[in-house]
């Protein structure tokens, strides 16, 4: 059986290698095309590129699948399967229609919920305690196909969406690797989705990273942890950018107070407290506008931002 995998992140690597490692017949990966990255803007393979190449394979980089030609260069590899892991692009029916043995998405999310390009950093966001992995048939719809199995995967208090983003990218190898014998031979139980129990997960925007300080603290943290490692949340100080990278929930608990949300309340080495909606956070791990992150310890020493200061 000829398998063309397509990914881009981290998360899918493992099931790439897997397949690999397994015995497989991987002729060909499909990644997005190199992006630029950091200050100077230099580009970038995706993870996904870069393990395909340490192990080989050949990669293929359309800027749109959709277009005639991308499909074209796309069935030239006479696909049996196609397996996908956060490719990052809806694939056309045209794609869906080339292998004989349908095409497959491993999916970071307990659909029918959660469907949609971010479902890792909303399930936290939304203070979820379980999410999982859905192995599915794809289909001409958003993350609407059949379901071939799940796994459920508990989310714990501590989780960031990285450390989440490592356990569900083992777990969907892991489902992958059991079901693949039934993709190739055919022996497949797929169960349709409720669509009355769909939720969406769109991609991230500016506004969902910005902290509102007159929300609920356990929120304002769910929105912190669920924005690590990748951009971050942040709030405004003297006009410009102050981001936040770790927090946590006041020991003993807070109330409260006359103070306006987003009053800074103290600084110190255990952490920079602001007034929420219903009490207050410690803000432990910070990034001022122009500045590497630093622990709150760090922050304190040569801190300007002083008891009484109001973050926007």
């Amino acid at each position: 059986m000829r398998i063309v995998f397509m990914g881009t992140p981290a998360f899918a690597v493992p099931s790439l290698q897997m397949l690999v490692e397994e015995g497989y017949n991987v002729v060909a990966v499909v990644s997005q095309p190199d992006r630029p990255q950091g200050r100077k803007k230099t580009l970038m393979p995706s993870p996904v590129k870069e393990a395909a190449l340490a192990l080989g394979l050949p990669v293929f980089q359309p800027e749109r699948l959709r277009r005639p030609e991308a499909v074209a260069e796309l069935a030239a590899y006479k696909p049996d399967l196609i397996v996908t892991a956060a490719y990052g692009q809806i694939l056309p029916k045209a794609v869906l229609d080339l292998p004989q043995n349908g095409c497959v998405n491993v999916h970071g999310s307990l659909l029918p919920k959660y469907r949609g390009g971010a479902p890792i950093q909303r399930c936290i966001i939304n203070g979820e305690e379980v999410t999982g992995v859905t192995l599915m048939y794809m289909a001409e719809g958003l993350d609407t196909g059949d379901m071939i199995s799940r796994v459920e995967v508990p989310i714990e208090q501590t989780d960031t969406s990285g450390t989440l983003f490592d356990k569900l990218s083992l777990a969907g190898r892991d489902l992958l690797k059991a079901q693949m014998p039934n993709l190739l031979s055919g022996r497949v139980q797929a169960t349709p989705q409720n669509d009355s129990e769909a939720s969406y997960a769109p991609n991230l925007s500016r506004d969902d990273e910005r902290i509102v300080w007159s929300a609920e603290s356990r929120e304002i943290y769910n929105r912190i942890r669920g924005l690590v490692p990748f951009s971050g949340a942040f709030t405004l100080w003297n006009g410009e950018t102050f981001k936040v990278w770790a927090s946590e929930l006041p020991r003993s608990g807070s109330t409260a107070g006359p103070e306006l949300p987003g009053t800074v309340l103290a600084v110190n080495e255990s952490g920079v407290e602001v007034r929420s909606g219903d009490g207050s956070l410690l803000l432990t791990t910070v990034q001022p506008a122009g500045k590497k992150a630093m622990s709150a310890a760090d922050f304190s020493r040569g801190a300007a931002m002083k008891p009484g200061t109001v973050l926007e």
